[in-house]
């Protein structure tokens, strides 16, 4: 299983970016798709997390201002990012767990959030 993150960039405080998570096979075998960051001088925390069924969560941090979104036809994982701070500056990693519980990672996309 091979995860790829894109879609990071340099965003002004305020706006906004989508970022993407392309997944070799289908998503649909996994039971959770995940969003974690990891900013200089801080533990890799997560961000927001999407079950097979739909249901979502999200790190109070970022509530009102992600979302996240799955598509089991294109085995795409999404976060809309919104409202950006420079506290969300970090690199985005996608996250695939199966039923076993067995995690998957892939290489993540820089985000960075300056005036």
């Amino acid at each position: 299983v091979q995860l790829q993150a894109s879609g990071g960039g340099v965003v002004q405080p305020g706006g906004s970016l989508r970022i993407s998570c392309a997944v070799s096979g289908s998503i649909a075998s996994f039971n959770v798709m995940a969003w974690y960051r990891h900013a200089p001088g801080k533990q890799r925390d997560v961000v927001a997390g999407i079950t097979r069924g739909g249901s979502t969560n999200y790190a109070d941090s970022v509530k009102g201002r992600f979302t996240i979104s799955r598509d089991n036809a294109e085995n795409m994982v999404y976060l809309q990012m919104n409202s950006l701070k420079p506290e969300d500056t970090a690199v985005y990693y996608c996250n695939a767990r199966n039923f076993y519980d067995m995690n998957y990672w892939g290489k993540g996309t820089l985000v960075t959030v300056s005036s």
